[in-house]
């Protein structure tokens, strides 16, 4: 018996490691086509000349005193957004995790949907906040949008759900009897959170604020938007060396460095998530949720409720009423203005990019679910040099430059069998590239919940690996799959960074079009970006309150 059981056991084991392989294979030739390909092509084409490798740019480029500035704001403003964003999201995720109270599910989709919009229309909510005849500017005359400290309040405004979310997640797990036995004990409040949540809360704060870091680092749309020529960071300043001045050498070096940086923190976040799932035993949320007692528990969340309404409600409010502020009085004149292909900056009207970016985010999402859920099968099980390795090719697209893709699918798909420059699909491939992490982050905890008993039975009955995927994995992770394509599907509908490259005139998508129209000038224009932005706006927060309602407070790690 035992030497029939030493005998099975390689068998199984190679079994599934040809399995894991063959479920690597599409993703990973997805990524070297639509994602190290044209990222390759671009650098080489900067870092080439007359077919010699010019390494001695780097040095040359690094040495300019107007990049060093660019190195230095993009580091010191990421720095200082993620302070921001932890000091005022953390008493959000403690009232999430450990208060019941009404409308909870409903306000956690209103602090959700920041996260899914498009950079563009944050930049623009926040420009019709603080900028040009904004609210500030009407009430008090104060004008930010040209300070740091709109970039800053709007990153702090996108980033709250990573913290409430991450943090939270894990916050409502952790057993309160612990710290409630350190008080009998005679330790203060403070000092028992201090030595007793605090410690088991480090991981989930730091993988937090490595993501908001990496979000901050690389941010495109709002500090395009909100820092004029004043303030750049590298994934801007990429766009203009690339866009403005077809200077392709510096922006190769500064994708190099980008694609460093952003390689270091994704290394150190996988460590952290690794910390998070294994040191901790948690409880079910249910054991650690109840209603506010006292009055400071109270005080707490009307405070809470207080700056989500400021900073997260108040932004999109003001959107919503600037879009309806016309010249003859408060109405739908921009939304009507929008049929029309008059303005001379489309060749189509702007309301065509309500449907265009409807068909590009829904076959993105079919591409992002395929890749992605095969991606989070091969990842199920988490040891391995091979499978950490693949895991951090997938959320590469998360920090590598946006533009750099775009303007790469330009330039390496321009040659049969691969040329794709005048098809529909380049859109969706881009956007589906940055639908797979999201995809993966929210099914593979799911997945790996699943007992592994179940799928080996499912074998020895002689079930396929398909039919095992099909009959045991499926039906539990259904629910998780729905949420996943509703994200891919959000974040989809929103980018810009690559879409702003290979979206043709005559099909332009919404991100795309409001940014578009706030290049030009004139009231007409910028009421109409306002009135996309916010059709944009409606679509998200639909999507996300409909995640809401399907989701449970343990599916994913979004």
């Amino acid at each position: 018996m035992d030497l029939a059981r030493t005998e099975v056991a390689p068998r199984r084991s190679r079994k599934e490691s040809a399995t894991r392989i063959g479920l690597m294979a599409l993703p990973v030739a997805f990524f070297a086509v639509f994602f190290a390909y044209p990222v390759a092509a671009i650098v080489a084409r900067g870092l080439k000349t007359d077919g010699a490798w010019r390494f001695g740019r780097i040095g040359e480029v690094l040495a300019q005193s107007d990049i060093r500035h660019v190195l230095w704001f993009t580091t010191w403003q990421a720095l200082v957004s993620t302070a921001l964003t932890l000091l005022i999201a953390l008493p959000g995720a403690y009232v999430f995790a450990r208060f019941d109270f009404r409308g909870k599910q409903v306000l956690r989709a209103v602090v959700t949907v920041p996260f899914v919009l498009p950079t563009v229309v944050v930049g623009t909510a926040f420009l019709a906040l603080v900028g040009r005849g904004g609210l500030l500017d009407q009430l008090w005359g104060v004008r930010l949008d040209t300070t740091v400290w709109a970039i800053l309040l709007a990153h702090v405004f996108f980033n709250y759900a990573v913290v409430v979310r991450t943090v939270g997640g894990l916050w409502s797990q952790l057993d309160p009897r612990q710290e409630e036995a350190a008080r009998m004990l005679g330790a203060s409040r403070f000092a028992a959170w201090r030595k007793v949540t605090l410690p088991a809360l480090s991981p989930a704060v730091a993988a937090a604020a490595l993501m908001v870091f990496l979000f901050t680092f690389t941010s495109f749309g709002v500090v395009q938007i909100l820092g004029g020529p004043t303030f750049s960071t590298l994934e801007v300043e990429i766009y203009r060396q690339t866009s403005e001045i077809f200077d392709l050498a510096t922006a190769a070096v500064l994708t190099i460095v980008q694609f460093v940086a952003v390689g270091a923190i994704l290394a150190v976040h996988a460590w952290t998530v690794r910390r998070r799932e294994t040191a901790l035993r948690l409880v079910a949320p249910e054991v650690t949720v109840r209603r506010p007692r006292g009055a400071g528990q109270w005080a707490l969340l009307g405070g809470v409720l207080a700056s989500i309404l400021v900073l997260l409600v108040l932004p999109l409010g003001v959107l919503v009423q600037r879009s309806l502020d016309a010249p003859g009085g408060y109405g739908f004149a921009y939304y009507k203005a929008l049929t029309s292909a008059d303005s001379g900056i489309f060749l189509v009207a702007p309301i065509a990019a309500i449907g265009n970016s409807l068909e590009y985010a829904l076959a993105a999402t079919a591409i992002a679910v395929v890749i992605g859920g095969l991606a989070a099968a091969a990842l199920t099980r988490r040891t391995g040099r091979l499978v950490r390795g693949f895991d951090a090719l997938l959320m590469l697209p998360l920090g590598v430059s946006a533009v750099t893709v775009g303007f790469g699918f330009l330039i390496a798909l321009d040659e049969p069998p691969l040329d794709l420059r005048s098809s529909w699909i380049l859109v969706p491939l881009a956007q589906a590239l940055v639908g797979v992490p999201f995809v993966v982050r929210t099914m593979l905890p799911v997945l790996r919940a699943v007992d592994g008993r179940l799928r080996e039975a499912a074998a020895v009955l002689g079930a396929s690996p398909w039919r095992v995927w099909r009959e045991v994995d499926l039906p539990l992770v259904r629910r998780a799959l729905l949420i996943a394509a509703g994200f891919a599907f959000a974040v989809s509908l929103g980018e810009f960074g690559a879409t702003v490259f290979i979206a043709r005139p005559d099909n332009p998508t919404l991100p795309v079009a409001v940014a578009r129209l706030l290049g030009r000038a004139g009231d007409l224009n910028y009421g109409q970006a306002m009135a996309l932005s916010t059709i944009l706006m409606v679509v998200c927060a639909v999507a996300l309150l409909l995640l809401e309602r399907i989701r449970t407070d343990r599916t994913g790690e979004f």
